[in-house]
């Protein structure tokens, strides 16, 4: 017989059992990069930006005592305010291939929601688009790229037997070097923008890294506000997300535009970490840390995570002039292949930057919703 659990997070003994599923669920799995537990516990301590607006409720299901699965239910204040929404959402899923199981966890988690007024559940998300996002549906060949998400196929038709709906698509575009260096159509495009707008590019200066970083979140704020999703970043949010990135930074892979002296845009990429840390199985001491700076060079991909332009300075050829320089950059690292994501499937202007890189689609990711 199946028995769903509830789990407090503030309980450190019942919030491993949760955190330590997954090894199971992958153990046969060679894409399967373990995430590290240290910045899994992170997210679950009080003082976690996400506490501020938003509450967390872990289940777990069992079977004959042996756990078979786990479903976070989550209450996100600031995206319904943001959106005028009653929206909860589900994360943290995994589960044994067995349809039952999983419609019990999604039950258990539409129950928690129903309870706190809300009338939708929508994810996964981990615990919100800022952060884990997405169901990977395509692209199942390889591992994935530095803070991109990863499942095992049949997770598609454990939730869409459920009855989730997809209410959009997440792309994850490839570049490689020899297509970009030679692409003749991006050099000149970058080159009328620089020229026409008096656009300077520089990289990130870490000495004022608190000044960089606001201009990181004013960027953010502004130029998303408009797309699916969207919730904006809070200071602590951004000092958490500097604070995660700042050990592994590449100073010439965080870029920043301006125009007449005025920050307008600013791109960030991180070398792909995954390869190092599918070789930690989750922990980063006593020892592990090492191999961040040992390994460092055998790294071949990088991940461009944010590349956000104002409003005013869309639609006007400036991201090809970032993705040139901060690819271009990134191949001075010796690194190979670059991925930029994820971007919505609807995000016709930035799909259309990606055509100009010669970039090519080769994960895809949905997010669902079901009506409770």
């Amino acid at each position: 017989m199946i028995k769903i659990n509830p789990i407090n997070w503030k309980n450190k003994k019942e919030l491993n059992i949760f955190l330590k599923f997954p090894w199971k669920i992958y153990q046969n799995d060679p894409n399967w990069v373990p995430p590290l537990l240290m910045d899994l516990k992170n997210r679950f301590k009080p003082k976690f930006s996400f506490f501020d607006f938003g509450e967390i409720q872990l289940f777990i299901a069992l079977k004959n005592g042996e756990i078979i699965g786990r479903i976070a239910a989550i209450k996100n204040d600031l995206y319904n305010e943001v959106h005028q929404d009653k929206t909860g959402f589900f994360g943290y899923f995994e589960c044994i291939d067995d349809q039952e199981v999983a419609n019990k966890l999604f039950d258990t988690a539409k129950e928690w929601l129903t309870s706190k007024g809300l009338n939708i559940m929508h994810g996964p998300a981990s615990p919100s688009s800022n952060h884990d996002y997405g169901l990977l549906v395509e692209g199942f060949d390889d591992p994935p790229r530095f803070m991109m998400t990863y499942n095992p196929s049949y997770y598609i038709d454990l939730i869409t037997n459920y009855g989730f709906k997809k209410t959009m698509g997440l792309l994850a575009y490839k570049m490689r070097k020899e297509n970009v260096m030679d692409n003749e159509k991006m050099s000149r495009v970058a080159t009328i923008a620089k020229e026409r707008f008096g656009l300077k590019i520089r990289q990130v200066n870490m000495k004022k890294i608190k000044e960089e970083v606001q201009h990181i979140k004013n960027i953010w704020n502004e130029a998303w506000e408009h797309n699916y999703g969207f919730v904006p970043l809070s200071d602590k949010e951004v000092d958490e997300l500097a604070a995660d990135i700042k050990p592994i930074a590449e100073p010439s892979l965080i870029l920043f535009g301006e125009i007449d002296n005025k920050v307008i845009g600013v791109a960030i990429a991180v070398l792909d970490f995954n390869h190092v840390f599918k070789q930690m199985n989750g922990r980063l001491l006593p020892f592990n840390f090492l191999k961040i700076f040992t390994k460092r060079k055998e790294i071949k991909w990088m991940r461009i995570i944010v590349l956000g332009i104002l409003p005013k300075y869309q639609r006007k050829g400036i991201d090809a002039a970032f993705y040139k320089t901060i690819i271009e950059n990134g191949f001075k690292l010796n690194i190979e292949y670059a991925e930029a994501s994820w971007i919505l499937e609807d995000n016709d202007m930035m799909k259309r930057g990606m055509e100009v890189v010669n970039g090519e689609i080769y994960k895809r990711y949905n997010v669902y919703e079901i009506g409770i």
